[in-house]
């Protein structure tokens, strides 16, 4: 591998590390703002980076806690993904790179992805039903605002596990016929 290529990958696993701490930062903030939020209601007023549900948790307290947990889901969903990210970084091998592991993690990869499309499916449903109820939520839609993405990123991480499958039955014979 060249000098490039290796400060490449080098350089993605370290930005895929700071990804995934901000992104535990930001599911652990929600996570105690949302529990503090349950126990004194006056922190409803700016969840997280001024995510104001004050109004919902006077009126609505289950929808509060319905909205929130569909937040602290997809938040703690995609820092998920970018641990098997950085996983993959960790047990990558270029000399041997189609590797039963690798594959695993891939197919995790891509259903971790499809789970956070499906969540943000129903999460922007779920809004649109409470919009109609007269709640001024839309703001929330940022959490979920890119599940199209998602379910692209999820078929295409699909198809990759496949290819890297195939990869792994090919490297085995070869191995096999030398």
């Amino acid at each position: 591998m060249s000098k490039n290529q290796d400060f490449v990958i080098k350089a993605l696993y370290v930005v895929s590390w700071f990804i995934f701490i901000g992104l535990c930062i930001e599911s652990g903030a929600l996570i105690f703002n949302f529990t503090y939020a349950i126990v004194n209601p006056i922190a409803a007023q700016n969840i997280y980076k001024g995510l104001d549900l004050s109004v919902l948790h006077q009126k609505q307290f289950a929808h509060f806690i319905g909205l929130m947990s569909f937040i602290v889901v997809i938040s703690t969903l995609k820092a998920y993904l970018f641990y098997l990210v950085v996983k993959i970084f960790m047990k990558l091998n270029f000399v041997k790179p189609f590797s039963a592991e690798i594959a695993r993690l891939i197919e995790k990869i891509s259903l971790e992805v499809f789970s956070i499309a499906i969540v943000g499916i129903l999460a922007k449903q779920y809004t649109k039903k409470l919009v109609e109820l007269g709640y001024d939520i839309s703001f929330a839609n940022e959490y979920w605002s890119d599940t199209g993405a998602f379910l692209m990123m999820a078929a295409i991480v699909y198809v990759i596990a496949q290819i890297f499958k195939r990869g792994i039955e090919l490297q085995n014979e070869n191995d096999l016929t030398v």
